[in-house]
């Protein structure tokens, strides 16, 4: 079979559902034997690093909640095969001619493309996200590292590598402590 022009589109899906739509696309396809029709199905997420109860843990926060993205030809088959799986809504479409009630889905520009893919990979390189902004003179307290348990004040905020000054009392004595932004939890 020849090479198939496939373009991307976005799948309308219900809110807290993409991912198991995303499954049920992926399973319908191969069952179908269609995998040349459609050869990527993608929910972009993304790393967040919160903090509860002094614990820091990982949890992926989908980008764009309620769509799906998806590489294909879309032929008519494909349309109905995509629009019956169950939490899709269907396909972000546009008016054929004016004055018609004829939809037809459109694909993603190749700008708009590059754009998701980029971030997409950009959000998989990314190791730490600020779950809580923090402000210079805040009170801090340290729950990571050699000096967990500590108590002190923001000093200064390092954005670009995601760091604080932090100082703390040691052995009576004021220090500057350089840490992560998922080391501290505020007061």
């Amino acid at each position: 079979m020849s090479e198939l022009a496939k373009k991307w589109y976005v799948v309308r899906a219900q809110g807290g559902k993409e991912k198991k739509a995303q499954e049920y696309i992926i399973n319908e396809i191969k069952r179908l034997n269609k995998e040349d029709y459609v050869t990527q199905v993608l929910v972009p997420t993304e790393k967040v690093y919160k903090v509860k109860n002094e614990k820091k843990y990982i949890t992926n926060k989908i980008c764009f909640p309620g769509y799906i993205f998806i590489e294909s030809c879309l032929t008519g088959e494909i349309q109905h095969i995509i629009r019956d799986i169950p939490f899709v809504s269907g396909f972000l479409t546009e008016i054929i001619k004016k004055g018609s009630k004829e939809k037809e889905p459109v694909p993603l520009r190749d700008s708009e493309v590059y754009q998701l893919l980029g971030k997409v990979d950009e959000m998989a390189e990314k190791e730490e996200e600020n779950a809580a902004p923090f402000v210079k003179g805040e009170p801090v307290k340290v729950i990571d590292g050699p000096f967990n348990g500590f108590d002190g004040t923001i000093d200064d905020i390092l954005e670009d590598k995601k760091k604080l000054k932090v100082m703390v009392k040691i052995f009576g004595r004021k220090t500057i402590l350089e840490l992560n932004f998922v080391q501290v939890v505020k007061e």
